[in-house]
């Protein structure tokens, strides 16, 4: 089963050339460089090249929490798929060498059926919700359904974090992200955030 780090320093550094407003027409798209996580307590560091597209009908903070979401698992094999663009794939994912899922990353409200696919398929789930209102409704109409995915975490971001966040959004950002003890550190030339996902259910 996939096991996140629990130490984690990422330098990010992100470019574009389009509007980060969606567009009816086109598709927004940012190419993540230079990402280097370095695991402080094994010793482990990593390399990636990221491409993080956002689809017409999303929005800046639905797509500032995929990326947050690839922090918070960060992996060079982690790769964001076509999302909005697919129902047969999750916003993210990190596949073996077999080709098999040994993650997969959910974004949003979803319904039980959707999260038993994603089960069958994957070594383990991971759901971020957003929407205070709505996420709140639903997760007291389907805390007792998801209890029975023994593979799934669901993870719960406020109105009031996410808007932070997406604040970090820019054509061209760099950011630094630590991740320890379940706190996320971003900060860049402007900002400075720690976050904290609300953990509504983890993975047996």
């Amino acid at each position: 089963m996939y096991k996140m780090t629990t130490a984690l320093v990422l330098g990010l550094a992100l470019t574009g050339c389009a509007s980060m407003k969606p567009s009816v027409h086109t598709e927004s798209t940012f190419v993540i460089y230079d990402v280097k996580p370095a695991t402080l307590d094994r010793n482990q560091f990593l390399d990636a090249n990221l491409t993080l597209a956002q689809h017409p009908s999303e929005t800046q903070e639905r797509m500032m929490l995929r990326l947050l979401a690839w922090i918070k698992y960060a992996d060079e094999r982690l790769q964001f798929t076509r999302g909005l663009s697919s129902d047969d794939e999750p916003e993210l994912w990190l596949l073996n060498d077999h080709l098999g899922v040994d993650l997969w990353i959910e974004m949003g409200l979803p319904d039980e059926k959707r999260i038993k696919k994603a089960c069958s398929r994957a070594q383990a789930v991971a759901l971020f919700a957003y929407n205070s209102r709505a996420a709140e409704i639903w997760w007291q109409q389907n805390k007792s359904k998801m209890a029975q995915f023994s593979k799934l975490s669901v993870w719960y971001l406020d109105d009031a974090q996410l808007a932070q966040l997406s604040a970090f959004a820019d054509r061209s950002m760099s950011l630094q992200a630590t991740i320890q003890d379940g706190s996320i550190w971003l900060s860049d030339a402007k900002n400075n955030l720690e976050i904290h996902l609300a953990a509504w259910q983890t993975s047996a």
